[in-house]
């Protein structure tokens, strides 16, 4: 184990956690506002703006827990797969977004939107952090058991 990797991993997870988060408020609220260029309309980007971070902040604080656990699999597990890092940000948002106990049967109204916000999420994190999980592990030993190698008999 490199400690100076682990804690530039450490450092790479915060970041894309928050970055991850930001991208996704964005994206919902930017189909909230559908704004044009932003110099047609200053106020309608700034507004998106502004409530992309706040939508942020929220997401950030409902998911912190579960996208813990997905970064612990990941760094432990040495997942580096951008489908990994996707499927579990679409996977955890989809369970918070069907989290309700009003909730009837059949998927909720907006479901889709929120399984793109969580496959945001995930691309995100997996290009700041996601793509070296686990390197700061060191090099795995693998074990030849096949029936070619010398461990037999």
């Amino acid at each position: 184990m490199n400690g100076t990797q682990f804690v530039w991993q450490l450092l790479k997870i915060v970041c894309g956690f928050v970055l991850a988060v930001v991208a996704s408020g964005v994206f919902l609220s930017w189909g909230l506002f559908r704004p044009g260029h932003p110099d047609s309309d200053p106020v309608a980007m700034a507004a998106m703006i502004g409530t992309g971070l706040v939508t942020a902040s929220v997401i950030g604080a409902v998911a912190l827990v579960p996208a813990g656990c997905a970064v612990v699999l990941s760094e432990l597990g040495r997942q580096s797969s951008v489908i990994f890092h996707v499927a579990a940000g679409g996977l955890i948002a989809f369970l918070l977004w069907t989290l309700d106990e009003t909730a009837g049967e059949g998927l909720r109204p907006g479901s889709p939107i929120a399984l793109a916000a969580g496959f945001i999420a995930g691309a995100v994190y997996w290009g700041v952090a996601g793509r070296t999980a686990g390197r700061w592990l060191g090099v795995r030993l693998h074990q030849n058991t096949g029936p070619n190698s010398d461990s037999g008999l």
